[in-house]
Formats: structure tokens, C-alpha cells, sequence
């Protein structure tokens, strides 16, 4: 994070009210709208456009042709006051494009710290983003989705408007998803099926042997319980000891607008 007065090429244009922060570097032909607030150390590359109520936080890198801020694509939307906002270091690649939310659905689009949005994916309005998370190149959130700490969505994926993806879950490349995803599970194939759990992201995180064992024992309740998908998950919470399966008793149990992909 820098100090310094920002660096803005002559050829970009910044409307009237936009706020740059200290140490900013906007690049040629970028596009600034009067309600934009940028905070300190955002780098724009060139023809990057951002607009609407937009609150960006800190050393965000913004690559050309980004379109960040624009109107839903929500045939509802009647031109209603609603806002984006994005965290710190996130890396939003070319073409991607963010938008903000509608009054039906909260007002808010959110995207967090540390993500990577890979060139031409798409964040659809009201949808929430945590951190450390990559959307891979031409993947697409539709509205209302709930994306969790750590996931990765694989190229050429797209999610349902009102899915949630649990935390440390990961999408297959090509892969439609149509309902919830439990935290840490691993869908592929065309029409989304939960395929196990993401071990190799678990490994790669260094969670302990013993809490992977329990998510395994955790996996295969799930799949081969007695009684409903809830009903397995409520007894397994009755029954571990381990936070990261009392994480996936937790995120089943709670409120949903869609069903969940099972194991198979």
C-alpha cells in the first residue's frame, strides 16, 4: 500500500465524485464512474470500466476490459439504488464482469479478499463471494449465489442462481451446478455430481490426518445413511468430534432456497 499521489493517464477518463486512493495507477482509456471509491493501491491496466455505487477496497489488480459495476442483468431491475464491494488483493483478470445488486435481493453484490476471477468469468448481482477463492477462465455465478472461503470453480462451469458452495469445495471444469455443494465436496461431470470430497485441497491446507479420516466416515454416512439426506447429516452431528464435519452438519441444517447435490 502506497502513499503516494495516484498516477492517472491522461487519456483515462474520471468522472466528477469518484474518489481514487493514495497510490493508485489508472491506465489508458479507463473509465471512472462519479460513484466509484477506490481505496488505496489499485492498479488499472488499460479500457478497464468501472461504474455504479462501487466500493473497492485495497491493492486490487484490475486487467483491461473488466467491467466492474454495471446494472444486473435482471429484467426486474427498474434502475433501483444497489452497490457493489470489493475487498483487498483481488486479481480480476480481462473481460471478467461484476455486477452490482438488485432490491430484491439484498441491494449488495460482494466479493471478498485474496480471489482470483480468471478472464470472461461472470459475477452475477446479489451474488457473495468469500475470500481465496478462483473462478476459472469463462465460468459464470448467476444471481443470489453464495460462494464460501477456498472454493475453486473450474473453466467453463456455470452455478445456478441461488446455490451455495460450501467452504473449501471444488467445481470441475464444464460442469453446470444446480444445487448446494457441502463444504470441502468435489463435483464434476456435466449435470454436477458430488464425486467425493476436494482431499487434495483438504492435504494442501495441512488439515490433520485425523480430521480427513473423520470427513471421509462423514462422506460415506452421507451417502449410505438411513432416513433423508438431513436426517443422516443431523445425526452426524450428534455423533463427531471433529470441526470440519460439524462445518458440513452446520451449512445442510441451515436455511437454503435449493436442494442439495447428494453422493452418489
Amino acid at each position: 500500500m502506497s502513499d503516494t499521489a495516484p498516477r492517472i493517464h491522461p487519456s483515462a477518463f474520471v468522472e466528477e465524485g469518484a474518489e481514487i486512493g493514495p497510490g493508485c495507477e489508472i491506465g489508458a482509456f479507463c473509465h471512472i464512474g462519479p460513484e466509484v471509491r477506490l481505496g488505496p493501491g489499485n492498479v488499472l491496466k488499460s479500457h478497464v470500466v468501472l461504474t455504479g455505487d462501487t466500493r473497492i477496497g485495497a491493492d486490487n489488480t484490475f486487467f483491461s476490459f473488466c467491467v466492474i459495476g454495471e446494472i444486473p442483468q435482471d429484467k426486474k431491475f427498474k434502475g433501483e439504488k444497489t452497490k457493489l464491494e470489493i475487498g483487498d488483493r483481488n486479481r480480476i483478470r480481462e473481460h471478467v464482469t461484476i455486477n452490482a445488486g438488485t432490491e430484491g435481493g439484498g441491494g449488495v453484490t460482494r466479493l471478498g479478499n485474496d480471489c482470483l476471477i480468471m478472464a470472461g468469468a461472470h459475477v452475477a448481482h446479489d451474488v457473495v463471494v468469500g475470500n481465496n477463492v478462483i473462478l476459472v477462465n469463462n465460468s459464470a455465478l448467476a444471481g443470489h449465489c453464495v460462494i464460501h472461503d477456498d472454493v475453486i470453480v473450474g473453466g467453463l462451469s456455470g452455478v445456478h442462481q441461488f446455490v451455495r458452495i460450501g467452504r473449501g469445495a471444488i467445481i470441475g471444469a464444464v460442469t453446470m451446478v444446480t444445487n448446494d455443494v457441502i463444504p470441502y465436496g468435489l463435483v464434476q461431470a456435466p449435470r454436477g455430481v458430488l464425486d467425493g470430497l476436494n482431499l487434495v485441497g483438504l492435504k494442501r491446507r495441512g488439515v490433520a490426518r485425523s480430521d480427513i479420516t473423520a470427513l471421509r466416515a462423514a462422506f460415506q454416512m452421507l451417502a449410505q445413511g438411513e432416513g433423508a439426506f438431513a436426517d443422516r447429516a443431523r445425526r452426524l452431528g450428534e455423533e463427531t468430534e471433529s470441526d470440519y464435519v460439524r462445518e458440513i452438519v452446520e451449512f445442510i441444517t441451515s436455511a437454503t432456497d435449493r436442494h442439495f447435490l447428494t453422493p452418489g
